[in-house]
């Protein structure tokens, strides 16, 4: 990639450093003490840019030194002080009841109530947030891009992900019920526009449960997995992510780009902010349909029946062993 270079200009060398905007993609260069500027006004995100004007400055002035076309550039920045290249990092967040409310079945058993309950992040998604938060932190990511798929009031969760760190956010509205598949047609949908390098999902949803969502996602783009991360490195152009397993801890190196779900004991995270929530609001917001994507929703899934979990009978204490065995034998009837 053109950013990885470093050549010699006149007497000196120089260091390329990006700063992106929506459509402008401005580069500047030091030679010695002196800076070389160039434009792109094409979009920088992942686009052939269809042409590359570069200038000097000598003798006072600007003065361009080459025309190069259709050089594809990634949402990459090179750090002079690192050496280490940036990414787009992509997170999948749930508006879920909160943890904290008792959940209740409607009377007519078709589902929850959600009436007047709090809702707020999915938890494990919180813990993909600021899994992102800090790798930008660290310099490896240079953009967060937050997606949820709900209705119009999931905009509260995206809120509160660019209060904690992300730098814009994508609303995917629909009030359907969507299943796993769905859910992952739609993010793959969102991969394909964005074209991140790392995305990085809350293992399952406390709502449903489902811990299927990652997965379909990574078979339906094609990218390596790594699930159940309790840590993350990213190292070059691999990321290595080590996963909790029956057996202890297994450590896999994935190809970029990659898909990782987030387990409990990868990090803890953060309180945002009073600052960050006010500017928060300012942060872009997009909203779109899954018809604008292309996806269809329909569900191939029918909820038939939703019923609460028996309540269970208190326990009791016993003063011995020989009476455990006698309540277990002749009043529990399991020996």
């Amino acid at each position: 990639m053109l950013a990885h270079y470093i050549c010699t200009l006149l007497a000196g060398q120089y260091k390329r450093l990006f700063e992106y905007s929506v459509v402008l993609l401005e580069s500047y260069y030091i030679v010695d003490d002196w800076p070389i500027h160039c434009i792109d006004r094409a979009r920088s995100y992942g686009q052939d840019t269809g042409g590359f004007a570069f200038a000097v400055w000598a003798e006072g002035r600007f003065r361009p030194i080459c025309i190069t076309r259709h050089v594809r550039f990634w949402r990459h920045s090179y750090s002079p002080e690192s050496n280490e290249e940036s990414m787009k990092v992509l997170v999948a967040v749930k508006r879920v009841v909160d943890y904290n409310v008792k959940v209740r079945v409607k009377a007519d058993n078709s589902g929850v109530d959600l009436a007047n309950v709090k809702m707020s992040m999915n938890p494990f998604c919180e813990i993909a947030v600021e899994e992102a938060v800090r790798l930008k932190e660290k310099g490896v990511a240079s953009e967060i891009v937050v997606v949820s798929i709900g209705p119009t009031a999931a905009q509260e969760q995206l809120r509160t992900a660019l209060a904690l760190g992300a730098d814009r956010a994508i609303l995917v509205e629909s009030s359907d019920e969507l299943n796993s598949l769905a859910v992952a047609k739609l993010l793959k949908a969102v991969v394909d526009k964005e074209q991140p390098q790392l995305v990085i999902l809350g293992k399952q949803a406390i709502d449903s449960d489902n811990n299927q969502t990652g997965q379909m996602l990574a078979a339906l783009s094609g990218y390596a997995q790594g699930t159940f991360a309790s840590k993350v490195e990213v190292a070059g152009d691999k990321v290595n992510v080590t996963r909790e397993v029956d057996g202890g801890l297994q450590t896999v190196a994935l190809n970029l780009p990659a898909i990782v779900t987030t387990d409990l004991r990868l990090n803890e995270p953060r309180y945002a902010s009073l600052p960050n929530i006010m500017k928060a609001k300012k942060k872009p917001l997009e909203t779109v349909t899954p018809g604008d994507l292309g996806v269809s929703t329909a569900s191939t899934v029918k909820t038939l029946k939703v019923e609460a979990p028996a309540a269970r009978s208190a326990g009791i204490k016993v003063k011995s062993v020989a009476e455990l065995v006698e309540k277990l034998k002749n009043e529990a009837k399991v020996i």
